[in-house]
Parts: C-alpha cells; structure tokens; sequence
C-alpha cells in the first residue's frame, strides 16, 4: 500500500494529477484544493489512500493529512463514495467541515457537487460525533448534544449562536466565532462579551 508519494508534478486535469518519482508517473485523483497547490514541475509530497478493488487499484492524492484523514471519515457515510468525497473537499476545507458538522449545518455542505439536503443531514448525523470535538475547544460541545462545560457555558455560547444567526450569520460561521470567543474570553464569559468578541472577529 503506498501512503505518500513524493515527485514532480508532470500533468493535471479538473480532478487528477500525473506524480513523477523517480521517472514513474503516479495518477492521482485529488480535490480541487490539492490540486490549487501543485504547480507543474514543482516538486511535491503528497498523501496517499490506496483504493484496491478487483477491477483497478485508485490512489488519492492530498496535500496534507487533515484531508486525507476527513476523506477517510467522509467515505464511511453510506452514499458517500470516494468521487463524492472528493467533491465535498473540493468546496470546503477541513476546518469548514468540522464547524458545519459540529454547528448541524446542512446547508453548509450542499455547497458541494451532488450533496443535496438528504445527504448531507445523513453527513452530519454519521460524523457529529466524531467531528464535534475536533477543533472548536469548549463551545464544541453545544452541538454535539453533550454535557455543557462547567459554569453555564453552553446555555450563553447556544445563545450566542442564535443571536449571531438572527444578526445575519450562518450558524457555521456562528459557531466557529462561539469557539474563538470561548478560547478568548475562557468558560466564565457572559453572553454580552462573547457576541462583542464575536462580532469584532467576524467584522475583522
């Protein structure tokens, strides 16, 4: 099983890229993401998933691990295969996913080719659980459905969101800029200061 690959680029197309090492060029599907780092003749490392089936063997190229590792999570939902979760990497970084996913924001994710509003409540259902907690510290818990952190925490970050999304934001962006007040501001913060520090973050 090859796991990363380093070389030049030779070519690439709207979802491929030929990986020259050592004189054997390696196809690579990649999202447009991977893809908008390579230039041609460049040299490159790249992490790979090897897909092994009876009629071919496919290698997917990423530029770092967290897409590899969200491509992996993403092909475990049922109706998610590998061209699809290519599609969602290509419209929206790892960090976007795990704030859409941790915020239950469905709409979010149809941004992507072929993700419509069933599959990707199926999305965020599947993967919440494991994307909750990722990267948005204490308020990541508010979507999540679990205990809320000490000293109220939760009731004022939900109340933040919602104030944030009545101001105008998705609730993605809503919940991201939560998590970034409550890294600020620490557990003990009032709804007044995490919709002021909020509001300077996203007017930044």
């Amino acid at each position: 099983m090859i796991g990363k690959l380093t070389g030049k680029l030779d070519s690439s197309g709207d979802d491929w890229a030929i990986l020259d090492v050592g004189g054997v060029g390696y196809l690579l599907f990649c999202s447009a993401r991977s893809l908008g780092q390579l230039t041609t003749g460049g040299t490159f490392s790249m992490m790979v998933e090897t897909h092994v089936r009876e009629d071919h063997i496919h290698l997917y190229g990423f530029a770092d691990a967290a897409e590899r590792d969200w491509f992996r999570l993403l092909s475990t939902v049922q109706g998610v295969g590998a061209k699809m979760a290519l599609a969602i990497l290509s419209a929206l970084s790892p960090q976007d996913l795990i704030q859409a996913i941790a915020a239950q924001d469905k709409a979010r994710l149809t941004v992507a080719n072929g993700v419509g509003p069933k599959l990707a409540g199926r999305i965020v259902a599947e993967l919440k659980d494991k994307a909750g907690r990722l990267a948005l510290g204490p308020a990541a818990v508010v979507g999540t459905g679990q205990a809320a952190p000490s000293g109220g925490m939760g009731a004022a970050a939900e109340d933040a969101i919602s104030a944030l999304v009545n101001l105008g934001y998705g609730r993605a962006e809503a919940f991201g800029a939560v998590g970034q007040a409550i890294k600020q501001q620490g557990d003990g913060a009032s709804l007044e200061q995490l919709v002021r520090t909020c509001l300077k973050e996203l007017a930044a």
